[in-house]
């Protein structure tokens, strides 16, 4: 029987979110009703609710989520009623080329939720972020979305490898494949920046250097692992690398801002034959432009990574592991717990850079 419960809402571009009543229909064939117990307060979302994504509102936000599965639909086996779970918004298919030919993690057929959920006051549909919106005491998802891990974590802390945190670390460890003793280099120092220095630092690079130009970040950025940091308003940053690299630059670069004067500055802050890790999300008007002759000469790797190439039902237990084991402390990126009605208030602070990351907690 179809559920009535509460989801923050945004309306319209640019207008300020808010509590709805949401239906969230029974699951279907392979669907999963899940109950949230927690979800992180993301840029994507703001993007969301400022029209960058696309204009199908009203969307029900939220994504970075955990919760427990309350029920499933036909044909689900790999997650059951009870399951803890960390929501992600990539399920996999098993039958594109990707998948079969053993790279499931470049799924080119990912899928969400059949069914909508709809606004109990008019029935109109909504649009869920990332096929997920976890902004709701309860939402539906394709089973495929959930990946079950260890109990014993913290919600607040499990959530936020469905977005943000694994995008980072996998940018580090998937796509860059920063190895021990490797010198990196990390420019933007936000929640996805920062996992990518604390991957950087997991996989056992010698030097990670953290650059931004706010003092703050780069305080928050030594405490996930940066060895070195530079502000790019005070230092010429490919220089600041360079001469933190014995003049060579880095061998991996992780550009996590997504523009191109920064992305420029991580081509040439490498060291020959370096790697490139484009994890910051441009708008589409951007354009890049480098001579060829430099990127030919330079030799190396130029990458992207979308969702740092994470396989969720490899990466995410694997890392809630880490942290049970205390060799990898999400804790750090939680910098406040509030409630659903809150969430507005939390836009404002992440666009002022005053929080690491938000958690609502239900």
């Amino acid at each position: 029987m179809a559920q009535e419960v509460r989801g923050v809402i945004a309306p319209g571009k640019d207008e300020p979110v808010r509590i709805e009543t949401i239906v969230v229909p029974d699951p279907g064939p392979g669907e999963a009703v899940v109950a949230i117990q927690a979800c992180g307060v993301c840029h994507t979302d703001l993007y969301y609710k400022q029209g960058g994504i696309s204009d199908e509102y009203p969307f029900l936000l939220g994504h970075e989520a955990a919760g427990v599965v309350e029920s499933v639909g036909a044909g689900v086996t790999d997650v059951a009623p009870g399951d803890f779970v960390i929501l992600n918004w990539r399920a996999v298919c098993g039958k594109c080329r990707a998948c079969l030919r053993g790279r499931p993690w470049y799924c080119f057929d990912t899928h969400n939720a059949e069914q909508k959920m709809t606004l109990a006051s008019t029935g109109q549909e909504l649009s869920p972020a990332l096929g997920i919106g976890a902004f709701a005491d309860k939402t539906l998802v394709a089973a495929g979305q959930c990946t079950k891990v260890d109990p014993a974590v913290s919600a607040q802390v499990a959530g936020l490898l469905g977005c943000g945190v694994m995008a980072g670390i996998g940018a580090a460890i998937n796509t860059g494949n920063v190895g021990r003793g490797d010198t990196v280099a990390v420019i933007g120092c936000g929640g996805v920046g920062d996992a990518a220095i604390a991957g950087s630092h997991l996989a056992g690079a010698a030097k990670v250097i953290a650059v931004d130009i706010d003092d703050r970040k780069l305080e928050t950025a030594r405490s996930m692992g940066a060895t070195h940091t530079v502000n790019s308003r005070e230092s010429e940053p490919v220089e600041a690398i360079r001469e933190l690299t014995g003049g060579f630059g880095a061998d991996v670069v992780i550009e996590a801002v997504g523009r191109p004067e920064t992305y420029q500055q991580a081509f040439y802050a490498r060291d020959l034959a370096g790697t490139v890790v484009l994890v910051g999300v441009p708008t589409p008007e951007m354009k890049l432009e480098l001579p060829l002759l430099d990127v030919f000469g330079r030799g190396g790797s130029l990458k992207s990574s979308w969702y740092g190439d994470c396989l969720p039902s490899r990466d995410f237990p694997m890392l809630i592991d880490l942290h049970l084991q205390g060799r990898l402390d999400l804790g750090k990126f939680v910098t406040e717990t509030i409630q659903l009605d809150e969430v507005e208030k939390a836009f404002e602070r992440m666009h002022a850079g005053d929080v690491l990351r938000s958690v609502v907690v239900l």
